[in-house]
């Protein structure tokens, strides 16, 4: 069959195209190509600038344009030289050569990949479209979420809700305070991904310059590297490698982004505990259908499409973080097919954003029931009045709230009530336990 989103086997490149379609600039095999390109010439532009050999600034403009407007039909040129070469990198470079002759160049194009191995195109080619990828897509993405998920938290900020824990009735909270422990984490976790840097290997067969200095012993190739990859690539170059680069940054970029992903996750599992407790209602779409048995059903199902997409993102980026470190000796080809995935994870952790997005433009909130979850629970204003007690100094005043109150039946403000009546306080003390109630008892927490 032809490829088309219907005959793709993985659904990214099938049903979720429409939503995932930019990621090819960066994610494809045509934009892996491209980067290639991009290193290839501006090598060549900076060997130049070292006066290896001369070029025109009319030449320079020409070079840029075999990466800046390059085409599906010049990628399949490449792909084409490949089955010849039976190697990607050295297919590139044939076409560049090629393409050298065509700018009347030919004469310069034994300077195309000199002295570098495969590895210093691939390790520059990545990390370069993997940071464009998470400046332009990943960040805006999740900084969008984020600032989302505190307008959410300051229209919530006065409302009270009963908080669970260990799915017990706990002490009351407000629901934009909840809101905005996922805001906090998710900032917090960015704010460390930034400061990961995008590293990259660029230093011959086995990262010491051997062919380099051979051909050219006077010059500084190793700041030559530095400038290079630091400043014209804005990477910053690894000193010491093998054959390969570490990939221990790159690393640290999917254990960051698999740690945001994680609080993503527990994000959509209590919308989604709300949801089933009705404190979020739905908006319904004409047309739409919740299940094809039960005419009544309105699912959550952005929240469980994004924590299924969210599982398999960090899954993958699980396997990444742990493999790509690990390299037999100088160099061994497992990185190779691994590093061809990365944008597997990248575009899942998207369609789940894109999926939380879209649940959280639906939902509607249920303050009646949030209001009567308070009012059936009484028994968590008990915290408060052994706490004032305790204040007062009456004795044993948590084991007299906790015979009152563990593992009893229809504790309410009646018998609430009658209990702080049958204490042997001041009425004023009595009336200021009295004005405890499960809404008005949620604490103080920061503005936002």
């Amino acid at each position: 069959m032809e490829l088309s989103a219907l005959t793709a086997i993985s659904p990214i490149d099938g049903r979720y195209r429409n939503q995932l379609h930019q990621l090819d600039q960066y994610f494809s095999e045509y934009a892996l190509i491209r980067y290639r390109i991009l290193v290839e010439v501006e090598y060549f532009i900076a060997l130049s600038e070292k006066r290896l050999f001369s070029l025109k600034p009319a030449q320079i403009k020409s070079l840029r344009e075999l990466y800046q407007l390059f085409s599906p039909d010049k990628a399949s040129e490449i792909k084409n030289l490949e089955r010849v070469t039976n190697h990607d990198v050295k297919a590139v470079e044939y076409y560049l050569k090629k393409e050298l002759e065509a700018i009347r160049l030919g004469s310069q194009k034994e300077w195309i990949h000199f002295g570098l191995t495969s590895q210093d195109i691939n390790n520059t080619a990545i990390p370069l479209l993997w940071k464009e990828a998470l400046e332009n897509e990943y960040y805006p993405s999740i900084t969008t979420l984020s600032l989302e998920f505190r307008k959410m938290a300051k229209s919530w900020a006065n409302v009270p809700m009963l908080a669970r824990t260990h799915g017990q009735p706990a002490s009351p909270t407000r629901l934009g305070k909840e809101i905005m422990v996922f805001v906090e984490r998710l900032e917090q976790q960015l704010s460390l991904l930034h400061l990961v840097p995008y590293s990259c290997k660029f230093g011959g067969a086995t990262g010491n310059f051997n062919a380099h200095f051979i051909s050219h012993p006077k010059l500084d190739w190793i700041k030559f590297a530095n400038e290079f990859c630091n400043v014209k690539l804005g990477l910053q170059r690894q000193q010491y490698t093998t054959q390969i680069e570490h990939y221990d940054n790159l690393a640290a970029h999917f254990d960051g982004m698999k740690r945001i992903n994680t609080i993503l996750l527990d994000f959509c599992r209590d919308i989604w505990t709300y949801v089933s407790m009705e404190y979020f209602k739905q908006k319904v779409k004409k047309g739409e259908v919740g299940s094809s048995a039960m005419p009544h059903k309105v699912n959550p199902i952005d929240f469980e499409n994004a924590e299924g997409n969210l599982g398999i993102a960090n899954a993958f980026f699980s396997h990444f973080s742990e493999k790509l470190p690990i390299s037999r000796l100088q160099r061994d080809l497992t990185d190779s097919t691994v590093l061809r995935n990365i944008g597997v994870p990248f575009a899942h952790t998207i369609l789940a954003v894109k999926s939380i997005e879209k649940g959280l433009a639906k939902l509607l909130l249920n303050e009646n029931k949030l209001k009567e979850d308070l009012e059936n629970n009484w028994a968590v204003v008990a915290e408060a009045i052994q706490t004032i007690l305790r204040r007062e100094n009456y004795p044993n005043p948590y084991e007299a709230l906790k015979e009152l109150t563990r593992g009893a039946d229809n504790i309410n403000q009646k018998s609430i009530h009658k209990f702080i009546d049958g204490l042997k306080i001041s009425q004023n003390l009595k009336k200021e336990l009295k004005a405890i109630t499960p809404q008005k008892y949620v604490g103080n927490t920061l503005k936002y």
